[in-house]
């Protein structure tokens, strides 16, 4: 998920006009440093909805690998191919990472295209886990944030479905069968 830091995470507050124009809904100034930033790795079974965090100090090669063998464990045995749909990070290329593919037969790495995000599902489910977890908080310390994230995917997981690729479903209305309607051409 990238580096989080100890901060104020900007959320919805609602604001009550003070007369008969509406102001503009402000937020509280943020200054200075508290804790370091840390790192979140996560994985996503799009079939199930089913998501695995965990958050490291730093983004390392060894960090990587402990989470590949953390998801490995976290994986029912039964699935034939696990494929691990990664962009192109330095850690997720190193040396380390094909020895673990060797020892792992049934993962395959897919390397993202540079400049497209958009093909990796986790990267959206990335926006819903920072609603869960960070969303209009104010965190002192890394350990709140991490925390918050543990608390975020449990609650995921007990309400998870599904996650589909593409943009949310607008209700629309049911077309009638049989009736055929007609088209919107001017006639001359």
């Amino acid at each position: 998920m990238g580096p989080q830091a100890s901060k104020s995470y900007p959320g919805r507050q609602l604001v009550k006009p003070a007369g008969p124009r509406a102001e503009r809904a402000r937020q509280e100034i943020d200054y200075g440093r508290r804790d370091v930033a840390g790192y979140v790795f996560g994985a996503l079974q799009p079939a199930t909805g089913a998501a695995f965090t965990a958050t490291y100090e730093r983004r390392t090669t060894a960090n990587w690998i402990d989470f590949l063998g953390r998801v490995e464990s976290w994986i029912e045995p039964g699935a034939e191919r696990v494929y691990a749909v990664v962009d192109n990070l330095n850690i997720h290329g190193g040396m380390d990472v094909l020895l673990f593919a060797l020892a792992h037969p049934r993962w395959e790495f897919v390397f993202q295209p540079k400049y497209a995000a958009y093909l990796n599902l986790i990267e959206p489910w990335w926006k819903v886990l920072r609603s869960l977890a960070l969303k209009g908080r104010r965190f002192e310390a890394w350990a709140e944030i991490e925390q918050a994230v543990e608390r975020a995917t449990a609650y995921w997981n007990t309400h998870k479905h599904p996650f589909i690729w593409g943009r949310r479903r607008r209700h629309r209305t049911p077309r009638r069968l049989g009736i055929a309607a007609p088209p919107n051409v001017a006639l001359i």
